[in-house]
């Protein structure tokens, strides 16, 4: 006794797939959410706040 396909479990297996991509993808979005914040605002001039780009010095000049 096999049980044969019917034409809509393949569309249906797609669309669990899909749904499932898009859970994770939500799921990294909210832990990067999380820990985003955190690496901005160590780049930033703690005098004028502006982002800072590399190593060297705020263009500012008030580096600290």
């Amino acid at each position: 006794m096999s049980v044969r396909p019917t034409p809509g479990s393949a569309s249906d297996m797609i669309i669990k797939v899909v749904l499932i991509f898009l859970v994770v993808m939500a799921l990294l979005g909210v832990f990067g959410r999380m820990r985003l914040p955190r690496l901005l605002s160590s780049k930033k001039c703690p005098k004028c706040g502006r982002p800072r780009i590399g190593k060297g010095p705020c263009p500012c000049g008030k580096d600290t």
